[in-house]
């Protein structure tokens, strides 16, 4: 039992998702385990008055900010470690680029808009519906 060192991967699962991560295997008593860190999927864009071919990265998981997923090997129908320097250049830039721990937050102020309570906006709300 332990995880082996990680590698980059294109994984097909047997849903039809193909995702692009870095993985590293877990062996567990009765199952293997895949841990992938910031999967993302990749797709081909290719320009309509040149051919000219680029890749469009994204996460596989929009609606999360998780950035580290567990599969059930049972779930995955092939693999393949990758060795392409570009594709794994492209990934690299597309976490770097987007991870979120590095944008600082700023404080809400009266220069941004208005704050109130909900008592207060749905008061002023009704006399400008009622104006109307």
């Amino acid at each position: 039992m332990g995880i082996e060192d990680d590698f980059y991967a294109t994984i097909k699962l047997k849903s039809g998702e193909e995702i692009f991560s870095k993985v590293a295997a877990s062996e567990e008593v009765d199952k293997t385990l895949l841990i992938v860190s910031n999967p993302v999927i990749v797709k081909e864009i290719k320009g309509k008055l040149n051919n000219v071919v680029g890749y469009k990265v994204e996460p596989w998981l929009k609606t999360t900010k998780d950035d580290m997923f567990i599969l059930n090997l049972d779930n995955v129908l092939t693999m393949s470690e990758s060795t392409d320097i570009e594709m794994i250049m492209m990934y690299q830039e597309y976490i770097r680029t987007n991870d979120s721990s590095d944008v600082p937050y700023s404080k809400l102020s009266r220069e941004m808009g208005y704050i109130s309570t909900v008592d207060d906006a749905k008061e002023i709300l009704e006399k400008l519906y009622k104006k109307t």
